[in-house]
């Protein structure tokens, strides 16, 4: 079999250490050096000096939760450096040690047998985080505003039936006025401020209930989180809105596709990036987005044609937004 690269390595990261094995395809045979390193940021650049020393051109990494990206920002720049899918790397059953893991690696990087993985650039990475921690903080706070509705049913106020949004201009003080300690229901539904198709005798009775004291404190604290969360929302909406501001035509660009907002157009580029030869077809985007059926045929017969996993944060957003 031909060997793409003579002098590569095979990296097995853990939280805590990395075993790296150097291969050396020489004329008497291959030669291989193995060590064990911590993952500091010190143990990181020794780790690039040692690669450096033996003359290391390419180097591979297996997809380890989130382990991999400080080990990848380290040794960007000075080697070619390949990601690949635990799965279809897995060495031999039986036979799996730290040290046989970074070994396989090597031997599959020297022989072109690893599919790279794709990974964006920095810029890319931090639109990422970004846009991904946005849609956290966005769960949490639907989770936060379900508390509230069920602390007000535990309670027999109904606020839900009468209005489409508990947490809009009315409900947020309907809410405010409940947490506060007021009871009268003519008075709390004289607080409405909006027009609702609920009649006022219809809200009269759907605030008509028992907020004990608990629930009460209980209500105060998820209006607070809900609020703490809303400002970091807003606080990563305007780091978006300054880092995509050289791209913003491609960003309203991408909002003539049905179903596209801004902030989906955001998701969008955080996620494939703008270069667009990383992917050689459509056919190719579609299918690492995970939204294609995949290939399974044995002996005639097709099996199961499931979606792929894919890319799960690309792949919920543009279903979503069909």
């Amino acid at each position: 079999m031909d060997i793409l690269y003579a002098r590569c390595a095979g990296l097995d990261i853990h939280r805590d250490t990395i075993v790296a094995c150097v291969r050396l395809a020489e004329a008497g045979g291959v030669v291989r050096f193995v060590e064990t390193f911590a993952t500091t940021t010190t143990e990181l650049e020794r780790l690039s000096e040692w690669l450096t020393g033996h003359g290391v051109t390419a180097v591979a990494m297996e997809a380890t939760g989130v382990y991999w990206k400080p080990v990848w920002a380290v040794l960007a720049g000075d080697f070619e450096l390949v990601l690949a899918n635990a799965h279809p790397v897995k060495a031999v059953p039986g036979r799996k040690t730290d040290v046989n893991d970074a070994t396989w690696l090597a031997d599959l990087l020297a022989h072109g047998l690893i599919r790279p993985s794709f990974v964006p650039t920095m810029p890319e990475q931090a639109l990422r985080d970004l846009t991904r921690a946005r849609k956290q903080l966005t769960r949490e706070k639907a989770r936060h505003v379900q508390r509230i509705d069920k602390t007000l049913q535990a309670a027999t106020i109904k606020l839900g039936s009468v209005l489409s949004n508990i947490m809009g201009q009315s409900g947020r003080i309907l809410l405010e006025a409940l947490a506060a300690g007021e009871s009268d229901p003519e008075r709390l539904a004289g607080l409405v401020r909006t027009k609702i198709r609920a009649s006022h005798a219809q809200v009269v009775e759907a605030v008509r209930g028992r907020l004990a004291a608990h629930q009460r404190l209980l209500l105060r604290l998820y209006l607070a989180q809900v609020d703490a969360l809303a400002a970091a929302i807003a606080t990563i909406d305007r780091e978006l809105g300054e880092r995509l501001e050289p791209v913003q035509e491609t960003v309203q660009r991408l909002t003539t596709m049905p179903g596209l907002s801004p902030l989906s157009a955001t998701v969008v580029i955080s996620e494939i990036g703008l270069d667009m030869s990383r992917f050689p077809s459509a056919a190719h985007l579609i299918s690492w987005a995970g939204l294609c059926p995949k290939n399974d045929e044995s002996a005639g017969k097709r099996r199961s044609p499931r979606l792929r996993p894919g890319a799960p944060w690309l792949k919920a957003l543009l279903v979503q937004s069909a």
